[in-house]
C-alpha cells in the first residue's frame, strides 16, 4: 500500500489527475482524502463564523486522532492558543490532508504548496472557479486544474462543503447539527453540499446511519465516478445516493456504476437537467452544462443507476436498500387493514406503471380459510378485522402472500408508534422481521398511509427491525418498492454480462469516413450516399439507387431501377434537401424525370445563388408501411445515445421517441420500441397490417453497433424516415445524414 500512496503523493508534471491515473491510483487518492493521518487548515482565522474554526471544532468533536495544523501567515495563534503556522512548509510534519479555505489565486497556491510538501489530498472549499460562467473564474479553474495535475493531490471541490467519513472518525463539514458519527449502510455523494447534508439529516431522523457524505463541488479534481468506485468496495455501504448536476467523464461514470451494479450496490441518483432552467442552474453552480434527462435515463438503466425525481424519493429508496435485498422483480403484493389504503395503493400503482398481479388460486383459497366468509380477497389483500384481532391470522396471511409465485415484494401496512404501548399489533413486526431474516425472499417492506415524524422511541423501535424497510406514505412507498424491483429486473438482464449473440466483425468503414466534408463548428459530414453506404456496411437496408451527374445519366439510372423513382440533390453542404426543394417524389416517366431535374436545379439556384447541380440520387420509390426515425445523438454528459420513434409529422408534433444506450443491448432495443406509439403502429393498429418489427429491431441494434464502433468520432446520425414494410418485407432507410467530430 505504501508504494501506491507514494505514487499519489509524488508531484507529476506530465499527467492530469482526471485522465491519466490508473484506477488503483484513483482509489488510493479517495482513500487518502477520507482517511488522512493529519490535517492542515489553510486560512485559519478567529473571525466569528469562519469555516476554518468550525472545521477544526468538528474534527476535535468527533475525535479525529491525528494532528491538526492551523495555517495563516497573519496569525501566530488561533482558536484559544493553537499555534498557527505561516505556511505548509513550516509545519513540524508534512500534512496528509489540506483543507483550503482561501479564495482564488491563494487557493491555487495552497494546492501547489501542498503538492510540494507531499500531502496526499486536499479539500478546496472556496468557489469562484467558473461556476458562474465568468471568464475570470474559468481562467482560475484552468489554473487550479493545472495545479492539481502538477501536485498529484486527490482533491475534492472546489466550491464544496467538506466531507464525512464515519468509519474513520473524519469530518470536515462545518455542520453543528450532526450529533454523532456512526457508520451505516448509506453513502452520499453530491455536487451540492446543502443537498448532501439535507439527505444525511433526513436519513438520520429516520434512524438510518450514513457512513460517508461527500460534497464534490465543481469536481475539478476528483469526479463523482471516483467516489462511487471507492464506496462500492467499502464493506459498510449497501447503497450510494447521488445528487448530480453534471457528469464530468461519461466513460468513467459508466464503469464505476457498472462495478457497483455488478456487486449489487444500487446507485440512487437525483439528476437535474430536465429543463432549460435546471441546465442553466447547473452551469451557474458547477460551471458545467447538464444534459438531457432522457439521455441520462437511457444509459442509467443499463449501468445500474436508479434515477428518482425528488429528494424524498431518494430517501425512500435508500431506506429500502439499507434494510432489504434487491427484489427479483417489480410485481407487488400488499396487505392492508383499510379499504381506503388498498385503493390508494392500486391508484398509485397505475400512476407509476406498477402492478399488483392477481393472486394465485391456491393463495386465494388459503387466505379465504384464514379470514373467513365475507372478506374481499385480492391483491392488495385487505386483511381487515381478522388480522387486526388475531396475531395468528396476521402471520398466516403474511406467510401465504410471501409464498405466492406472483409477488416479488410484499408491502405491509403499518405505522411505527411514537411512544410505547400505543399500538398492540406493532409487535407483530418483530416476528415478521425474524421471518424475513430466516427467508429473505420475497422481501417485505412496511408502508404507511402518510408521512410522519420519528420520535426517539420510534427510532429505537425501528432499530429492532433490521430486515424491514420502513417506507412512508403510499405513493412514495410504492415508487421505492417498484424502483427496487425494476432495478432487480434490469440487473438480471445485465449481470453477468452476456452477449445477445455471436459478435460480428467490425466492417472496414475507413474509406467511407475519408470522404467526409468539412462543416461548421469543427464538424464534418457524409453526404447522403456515403451515409447510406455506412449504414449498409452494418446491414441496414437502403433503397436501390444510383448516383447521376446529369439529366441523361439520371434517366438511364431510372430505366435500370424502374419507375416510379425519387430524385434527390446530392451535396454535402445541403443537409436538409427538402427545405430547398431538393427532393422530387413519385416520378413516373422520362419526361417527368427531365422536368424534375430542371426544377431541382432551379430550386438550388434560388436557395444558393450561383450553385449548380453536380450530382443527384435516383432511387426506387418505397411506399406503404410505417414511417419511423432512427438516430444517434451525442449528449454533452453521457455521450452518444440511440434514438427511435415515429417519423414524419409525428416526430415534430408529438416527440414520440425513446432513447437507448451505446452499445445498445437487445433487451433495451426491444423496450425502446415498446415505449413508443410507433411500436403500437408496428404491431398493427385498428385493423392495419402488422409491419416487420424484427427488421426494425435489427436495424436499431445495428445502429447501436455503428455508433459504438465510431466512438468519439460520432456527433449524430439521422435516419429519417425509415419505412417499416409489411411483416416479412423488411425495413428501409430512405434518407440518412452522418455528422462526425474531428
Amino acid at each position: 500500500m505504501d508504494s501506491g500512496l507514494a505514487a499519489i503523493a509524488a508531484p507529476r508534471n506530465d499527467v492530469g489527475w482526471g485522465m491519466a491515473l490508473t484506477q488503483d491510483q484513483k482509489l488510493e487518492g479517495v482513500r487518502a482524502l477520507l482517511n488522512p493521518r493529519s490535517v492542515a487548515i489553510v486560512g485559519a482565522s478567529d473571525r466569528p463564523g469562519n469555516w476554518s474554526l468550525r472545521v477544526f471544532q468538528t474534527l476535535r468533536r468527533f475525535g479525529f486522532p491525528g494532528p491538526i495544523y492551523p495555517v495563516n501567515p497573519r496569525n501566530k495563534t488561533v482558536w484559544n492558543g493553537e499555534t498557527c503556522y505561516p505556511s505548509l512548509v513550516d509545519l513540524p510534519k508534512a500534512p496528509d490532508h489540506v483543507v483550503v479555505i482561501v479564495p482564488g489565486a491563494a487557493a491555487i497556491d495552497a494546492v501547489a504548496q501542498a503538492g510540494k510538501v507531499k500531502a496526499r489530498s486536499a479539500t478546496v472549499f472556496t468557489g469562484g472557479f467558473g461556476e458562474g460562467g465568468d471568464p475570470k473564474g474559468r481562467e482560475l479553474a484552468v489554473q487550479l486544474r493545472q495545479a492539481i495535475e502538477d501536485s498529484g493531490l486527490a482533491v475534492s471541490g472546489p466550491n464544496c462543503l467538506g466531507n464525512l467519513a464515519a468509519p474513520h472518525r473524519f469530518m470536515t463539514i462545518p455542520d453543528d447539527r450532526i450529533a454523532d458519527l456512526e457508520p451505516g449502510p448509506v453513502a452520499i455523494v453530491g455536487q451540492s453540499g446543502g443537498i448532501v447534508m439535507a439527505i444525511q439529516r433526513a436519513l438520520h431522523a429516520r434512524g438510518v446511519r450514513t457512513s460517508y457524505a461527500i460534497t464534490s463541488g465543481n469536481e475539478i479534481g476528483l469526479y463523482t465516478s471516483d467516489y462511487i468506485r471507492y464506496l462500492t468496495d467499502d464493506p459498510h455501504v449497501r447503497v450510494i445516493v447521488c445528487f448530480i448536476e453534471s457528469i464530468r467523464n461519461a466513460a468513467e461514470f459508466r464503469r464505476a456504476c457498472e462495478h457497483a451494479r455488478d456487486v449489487g450496490k444500487p446507485v440512487v441518483a437525483v439528476k437535474i437537467g430536465g429543463s432549460e432552467e435546471s441546465r442553466r442552474a447547473a452551469l451557474a453552480h458547477t460551471g458545467s452544462l447538464a444534459g438531457s434527462l432522457q439521455c441520462f435515463d437511457a444509459v442509467a438503466e443499463t449501468i445500474g443507476v436508479i434515477r428518482v425525481d425528488t429528494l424524498d424519493e431518494a430517501i425512500e429508496a435508500a431506506e429500502y436498500f439499507s434494510h432489504a435485498p434487491i427484489p427479483r422483480g417489480s410485481r407487488l403484493g400488499g396487505m392492508t387493514f383499510s379499504g381506503g389504503m388498498k385503493g390508494l395503493m392500486l391508484e398509485a400503482a397505475e400512476r407509476h406503471g406498477l402492478s399488483f398481479p392477481a393472486l394465485a388460486p391456491e393463495t386465494l383459497a388459503k387466505v379465504g380459510e384464514v379470514l373467513g366468509v365475507g372478506t374481499s380477497l385480492g391483491n392488495p389483500l385487505d386483511a381487515g378485522f381478522a388480522a387486526l384481532s388475531s396475531a395468528e391470522a396476521y402471520f398466516k396471511c403474511v406467510e401465504i402472500l410471501r409464498a405466492d409465485p406472483n409477488i416479488d415484494v410484499l408491502l405491509l401496512q403499518e405505522e411505527l408508534p411514537p411512544v410505547a404501548r400505543t399500538n398492540n399489533k406493532i409487535d407483530n413486526l418483530l416476528q415478521v422481521d425474524r421471518m424475513v431474516a430466516e427467508r429473505p425472499f420475497p422481501p417485505v417492506a412496511v408502508a404507511s398511509m402518510i408521512s410522519y415524524m420519528f420520535t426517539e422511541y420510534t427510532r429505537e423501535f425501528r432499530a429492532r427491525l433490521a430486515h424491514l424497510p420502513v417506507l412512508q406514505e403510499t405513493d412514495k412507498a410504492l415508487k421505492a418498492a417498484g424502483a427496487a424491483g425494476r432495478y432487480g429486473e434490469l440487473r438480471a438482464q445485465t449481470v453477468p454480462a452476456t452477449s445477445d449473440g455471436p459478435r460480428s466483425s467490425k466492417p472496414n468503414i475507413a474509406p467511407v469516413l475519408r470522404r467526409r466534408s468539412k462543416a461548421a463548428d469543427g464538424l464534418s459530414v457524409l453526404n447522403e450516399a456515403d451515409s447510406k453506404e455506412l449504414l449498409r456496411a452494418y446491414g441496414i437496408r437502403t433503397p436501390r439507387e444510383v448516383i447521376a451527374g446529369s439529366a441523361d445519366t439520371a434517366i438511364m439510372a431510372a430505366k435500370d431501377i424502374g419507375y416510379p423513382v425519387v430524385l434527390k440533390l446530392l451535396a454535402a453542404e445541403v443537409q436538409h434537401k427538402s427545405d430547398i426543394g431538393g427532393v422530387m417524389l413519385n416520378i413516373r416517366s422520362e419526361n417527368e424525370l427531365r422536368s424534375a431535374y430542371t426544377k431541382l436545379a432551379q430550386n438550388l439556384a434560388k436557395a444558393r445563388p450561383g450553385a449548380k447541380v453536380e450530382q443527384v440520387i435516383v432511387a426506387e420509390l418505397v411506399s406503404g408501411g410505417v414511417e419511423l426515425v432512427l438516430g444517434v445523438q451525442r449528449d454533452p454528459e453521457v455521450g452518444p445515445v440511440v434514438m427511435f420513434g415515429s417519423g414524419g409529422v409525428n416526430l415534430e408534433l408529438h416527440k414520440d421517441v425513446a432513447f437507448g444506450a451505446v452499445p445498445l443491448p437487445l433487451w433495451q432495443a426491444k423496450a425502446m420500441i415498446e415505449r413508443t406509439a410507433a411500436g403500437t403502429l408496428l404491431r398493427g393498429y385498428r385493423g392495419a397490417d402488422a409491419c416487420d418489427e424484427g427488421s426494425v429491431l435489427a436495424a436499431l441494434t445495428a445502429l447501436g453497433k455503428l455508433a459504438h464502433d465510431l466512438g468519439d468520432q460520432v456527433e449524430s446520425i439521422d435516419i429519417n424516415p425509415v419505412v417499416a414494410l409489411p411483416d416479412g418485407q423488411g425495413a428501409v432507410a430512405l434518407d440518412a445524414l452522418v455528422v462526425l467530430r474531428s
